[in-house]
């Protein structure tokens, strides 16, 4: 039997002898369940937000995306893009050139993203689910080249969903000097024509600037031969993100970066991950003063046992087991609160996922009406693993100190 350990059950749940050991040593219990309560829900009011902004990923998303770490595009290996065809789990690769222009259509002008892709692009987004009037995916024929545009980006150049001039394009000639007598000579020109459609995605850092079109289009445009921007990769709904991602690295060698999806919005995540993080910490303070009441109980506790523990010492226990009594007496009020606050937390989050208490307000003009929760079983055991650092912390220090005023009585 582990003595120290029964007597301080004992000591927690038999009536003392000073009825304000028993009402602190509640609001101990109390105050703990609350602070992990609160760390809980925080922490999965993060998890729920982090996958609403994951549920806005847009066609143009890929599930991986391979980018040259140096510079802004690379010239594929035929050797290489077919091994990375035959990869398990490889449903769609395309290559795609995409660049900074300048877009006018009569009086108006802004900066746009010229996106070039292949005939694979079709089916690597299914882009025509997101397209608004003419439902055909079309970039060029045999006469002109199309080019489809977002729909915030159309009300920028007032184009309408079928323009009926053309869209004139202006990005830098590479390699020649600045003519000053004639500035339109350092640009090339091209012309797009629309073919009645625009793309509709929530990101609006594709539906305000980017304009698709052909990879031929685009070369031409940017004087480029051969080069690509990214290798883009649609993947079989079975597969395993990270073992490909992992093959296509040992492939590619070292002078690239595959992106998985998270990573392709690294800072919307970042940004996410460091508010959580932030949050947690401010929890963790305010844990840490919740823990002074089990300080306050562990110590009127120990006034009020001396007796006691003095009996004990007098029959032979040595002091560390009586020092044991206390600190075991703290980690069982910790404990205890670290439970209920966990059940409770998880029983909230739970209700809130399905039934929306907590609403977000703003009369309708969010994407969700309830704030967003997922409950991660390693948040769980992070908030559970804090609570008892924080509480030993706590248990430890009345217990050095008073263990002193026992050795000298």
């Amino acid at each position: 039997m582990n003595l120290p350990l029964y007597i301080a059950k004992r000591y927690l749940f038999s009536k003392k002898s000073h009825n304000a050991i028993n009402i602190i040593s509640a609001i101990s219990v109390c105050g703990v369940a609350l602070a992990t309560l609160a760390l809980v829900c925080t922490l999965s009011v993060f998890n729920g937000f982090h996958d609403l902004i994951a549920s806005f990923f847009t066609h143009f998303d890929p599930d991986l995306k391979v980018e040259a770490i140096k510079g802004k595009t690379f010239t594929p290996d035929s050797a290489q893009l077919i091994a990375i065809e035959s990869i398990p789990g490889v449903e769609v690769l395309s290559t795609t050139l995409e660049d900074n222009a300048m877009a006018k259509y009569k009086d108006q002008q802004t900066m746009v993203t010229i996106k070039g892709v292949d005939d694979n692009f079709q089916a690597l987004t299914h882009i025509d689910e997101i397209l608004y009037g003419n439902p055909e995916f079309k970039l060029y024929d045999a006469v002109v080249d199309y080019g489809i545009m977002g729909h915030q980006l159309m009300y920028i150049l007032n184009t309408g969903v079928q323009p009926y001039d053309p869209i004139e394009v202006y990005a830098p000639r590479k390699g020649t000097r600045v003519n000053m007598s004639n500035p339109l000579a350092n640009f090339h020109r091209e012309l797009l024509y629309s073919p009645g459609s625009v793309f509709n995605v929530n990101d609006s850092r594709y539906a305000s600037s980017y304009i698709i079109t052909s990879m031929d289009y685009a070369r031409r445009l940017f004087d480029s031969k051969e080069e690509v921007s990214a290798l883009e990769l649609r993947l079989l709904p079975e597969a395993n993100v990270q073992e490909v991602k992992h093959a296509i690295s040992n492939i590619m060698g070292e002078g690239f970066t595959v992106k998985d999806r998270y990573e392709q919005q690294e800072a919307t995540f970042k940004v996410v991950k460091i508010e959580k993080f932030i949050s947690y910490l401010f929890l963790c303070f305010i844990l840490m003063v919740a823990c002074f009441n089990i300080i306050s109980s562990v110590s009127m506790l120990i006034l009020d046992k001396r007796d006691n523990a003095n009996t004990l010492r007098s029959l032979g226990a040595p002091d560390g087991m009586v020092a044991r009594i206390f600190i075991y007496e703290g980690n069982l009020i910790a404990l205890i609160g670290a439970i209920v606050g966990l059940v409770l937390g998880i029983v909230l989050c739970l209700l809130q996922q399905h039934f929306g208490l907590i609403g977000l307000g703003g009369d309708g003009q969010f994407v969700v009406s309830a704030y967003p929760v997922r409950v991660k079983f390693t948040d769980i055991v992070l908030v559970f693993f804090s609570v008892v650092v924080v509480s030993a912390i706590s248990v430890w220090l009345p217990i050095r100190l008073v263990n002193k005023y026992f050795m000298k009585d």
